[in-house]
Order: C-alpha cells, then structure tokens, then sequence
C-alpha cells in the first residue's frame, strides 16, 4: 500500500477513503462547492464526497468545510486540519480524535 505523507508523519493510502492514525482520522475528500446544501455524500472511489454552499473564492470553500466537518465529528473547529489539497477539489483533512463518526466511517481498531 502506498504512503502519504502529512505533518511530519506517513499514512497509508486507503482505499476506503480514510484511514486511522492512533485516534487521528485522515481523511481523503473530494469537495463540491457551491451547492444547494451542506451535505455529506458518503464514500466513492477511494474517497469521501461532500458538497457545501461555499465559493472556492479566497479560502471560503475551506474554511466553511473545516466549520461543517467539525460539527459533523463534534469536535472544535481547531481539531480540523487541512493537510493537503488547498486550492483543488480532492482534499485530505485530519480530524483529532472525533467525538462522532459519519457514515461509512469505522471506529478506530
């Protein structure tokens, strides 16, 4: 299995969409902007599918999906990190130990 790296730390690449590190999910997301509602999808092609009503416009896009996948995980917005995929549509995000899973998400082993 192939590796990523991110903050100074290797994750394999899931086919999942996610993959546990300790009790750090890393996520890998591909981002609709502009939608009609903040929704998520749920899993697709190694992974995960969210849409949100933000611009990709000067870091709106960003900032609004680190607000919204906090409160989907419960946890502080400051718990949400954006490791890789800044200004492009498929993001990786690490999540510090969430508090609540979505589906298609499995507890950590």
């Amino acid at each position: 299995m192939p590796l990523a790296s991110g903050s100074g730390c290797a994750e394999a690449v899931s086919a999942s969409g996610y993959v546990w590190a300790g009790t750090d999910l890393i996520l890998w997301l591909r981002v609709q902007p502009r939608a009609s509602r903040d929704e998520w999808v749920g899993a697709a092609a190694a992974q995960f599918r969210v849409r949100i009503t933000a611009p990709p416009v000067d870091g709106q896009a960003n900032a609004h999906l680190q607000a919204f996948l906090a409160t989907l995980f419960g946890v502080a917005k400051s718990r949400v990190t954006l490791l890789a995929g800044d200004k492009g549509r498929d993001k990786r995000w690490r999540i510090t130990a969430p508090q609540r899973l979505p589906s298609g998400i499995a507890p950590p082993p």
